[in-house]
């Protein structure tokens, strides 16, 4: 289950319901995690051996009679390979507006923990990335 961080929250506050500013991100990336990456998705994140955020892509928002909108990435979404040194157990990914530093938007755990050892390559298939809000 994803969710917004405090930043995406105070965001679409200010987008929805008030004349405050608001910058909307033109780019977004995959981060993986070994923990909860916690409100801000800060905690956790890989890093070395070859990590890097990843860039995705997201069909627009559909508008169902469920009652919960979601969109999803439009294409693989495929990590460098682990060089150097395993990841270890990959259990949660964030949503970032920046390859490095930037805002988290949203994060959650992946349905299915996933180890990444030395020279294995981690990748999201199209459609498998889902974020919903209800």
């Amino acid at each position: 289950m994803a969710s917004a961080t405090e930043y995406a929250e105070a965001l679409l506050l200010n987008y929805l319901l008030n004349t405050e500013s608001v910058t909307r991100p033109t780019n977004w990336y995959v981060g993986l995690h070994t923990a909860d990456p916690g409100e801000d998705a800060t905690n956790a994140e890989i890093s070395g051996n070859a990590y890097a955020r990843t860039a995705v892509t997201f069909s627009a928002a559909d508008q169902p009679s469920t009652g919960i909108a979601s969109c999803s990435n439009t294409g693989d979404v495929t990590f460098p390979t682990a060089s150097g040194g395993a990841w270890g157990t990959i259990t949660h990914i964030s949503i970032w507006d920046a390859s490095t530093s930037g805002n988290a938007l949203v994060k959650g755990a992946l349905t299915a923990s996933k180890t990444v050892s030395d020279g294995d390559t981690f990748q999201i298939q199209t459609g498998n990335l889902v974020i919903t809000l209800d």
